[in-house]
């Protein structure tokens, strides 16, 4: 392009200083040319697109966050509502339906649950340790089960605060007796009032310490052999095949054992590399160390059943 026009060429005269004189006719002022503008203008549209970006960014990470903690309240009230509904209605199921599991304790057992055992079942959720208790189904279960066959002499390995205890104490006649022990006295004390209240604590020889010392002793005396109708088992899995090789001597020729957990919050059939708690982890191994001995036991026959956390049945044969 050519020079740039002055306001003489443009027919425009020099503009007025302050003091309304003319400036000097010499002075000739430049019009910027137009080109000068445009290289200015991307410089402007980038700032303009940068902001835009880093507004979308802004809007887009706060979006994010939004959704991240709508996301841990939404995981705080499951985890809520998971722990309200194990202490509502139990805690040990297999079932992969919580719906399911819901079914059949609202159908079938709580209408049919004792009152008194109603009562420690809620008095135990309660407790910190709650996760240790007897679920409402296997209670159910067991009371049935001693029923059936006419048990009269029982023994318990493992009380808490005696769920499965009642269960058994309210199903034996009324001179029936149970053997019961446990480590912890302060737990059976915690139910212990529920227990008299129902009147049957005197069908119950409380225990406090090891069971294995107090097995030993009994299978000494040849008296006891075979003398136990049912023996329940629910105590330190470490010990599950200690207590088998006493226990196949107390229990009568077509008396019943039963050991709890044998499927251990499933826990049976993880890999090995899989995501488990430290107390499931260390106590798997033994619980499948039982499952694999009973399975060759030619003294026993045997049914695995999926209630609770898993219980499996050992019929005594010779």
């Amino acid at each position: 392009m050519g020079p740039s026009p002055t306001f003489d060429q443009l027919g425009t005269s020099p503009t007025p200083d302050r003091g309304g004189k003319r400036s000097n006719p010499d002075f000739r002022l430049h019009i910027t040319p137009l080109h000068f503008f445009f290289p200015l203008r991307f410089p402007i549209q980038r700032k303009l697109k940068l902001a835009q970006v880093h507004k979308q960014r802004k809007a887009k990470r706060k979006k994010l966050f939004i959704s991240r903690v709508l996301a841990m309240a939404t995981n705080t009230q499951d985890q809520q509502s998971q722990a309200g509904r194990h202490q509502e209605v139990g805690h040990k199921s297999l079932l992969q339906s919580d719906a399911l599991y819901q079914y059949i304790l609202e159908t079938s057992v709580y209408p049919r649950e004792p009152e008194p055992m109603k009562e420690l079942r809620e008095l135990t959720a309660k407790h910190p340790w709650n996760l240790m208790t007897t679920s409402a189904d296997e209670g159910q279960f067991l009371n049935m089960l001693l029923k059936l066959i006419n048990a009269k002499n029982t023994m318990e390995i493992g009380v808490y605060t005696g769920y499965s205890l009642l269960a058994t104490a309210l199903a034996i006649p009324d001179d029936g007796k149970i053997l019961a022990m446990d480590v912890n006295r302060e737990n059976y004390e915690l139910g212990l009032p529920v227990i008299q209240k129902a009147g049957v604590a005197h069908k119950i020889d409380f225990k406090e310490g090891p069971a294995l010392p107090v097995l030993d002793q009994l299978v000494e005396d040849e008296k006891n052999h075979g003398s136990f109708d049912f023996i329940f088992v629910d105590a330190d899995k470490d010990n599950y095949i200690n207590y088998h090789k006493r226990l196949i001597e107390l229990v009568k020729v077509g008396g019943l054992i039963g050991y709890d957990n044998t499927l251990w919050n499933g826990s049976v059939v993880a890999p090995p590399d899989a995501p488990l708690r430290k107390y499931v982890r260390y106590y798997r191994d033994f619980v499948m160390e039982l499952n694999k001995a009973l399975a060759v036991d030619s003294r026993i026959e045997i049914c695995m059943l999926p209630v609770g956390d898993g219980i499996t049945l050992c019929r005594r044969l010779k």
